[in-house]
């Protein structure tokens, strides 16, 4: 995720034109020293695991990139960009077998 936006407005969020963090399967990456608005995440979160998956192309998680700030008077955007395809192990994130049985 990168914050995107005009740098001829004010920002009201705390965020700045390129500051950005990474998603790796679910663990939350910032770079050293940068900090992250918590309502800019709280409208983030809902959406990240779903681009984290296959969708059909006709879908609007597969074409529409860029989230609003929160903030109604903050022209931020936050730009989801996929970056990889990974492939993760349902026993890798969770002790709870399917009902089907399967643990692959």
């Amino acid at each position: 995720m990168e914050v995107v936006g005009p740098t001829d407005r004010p920002i009201y969020c705390g965020a700045r034109v390129g500051d950005y963090f990474e998603l790796h399967g679910e663990m939350l990456k910032l770079p050293p020293g940068q900090g992250f608005s918590i309502y800019s995440l709280a409208a983030l979160l809902p959406l990240l695991p779903a681009k984290q998956r296959m969708t059909d192309p006709h879908d609007w998680m597969s074409t529409d990139a860029e989230i609003a700030c929160p903030d109604p008077n903050c022209p931020t955007r936050f730009r989801i960009t996929r970056t990889g395809r990974r492939r993760f192990r349902r026993s890798d994130v969770t002790a709870v077998t399917p009902p089907d049985g399967r643990t692959k």
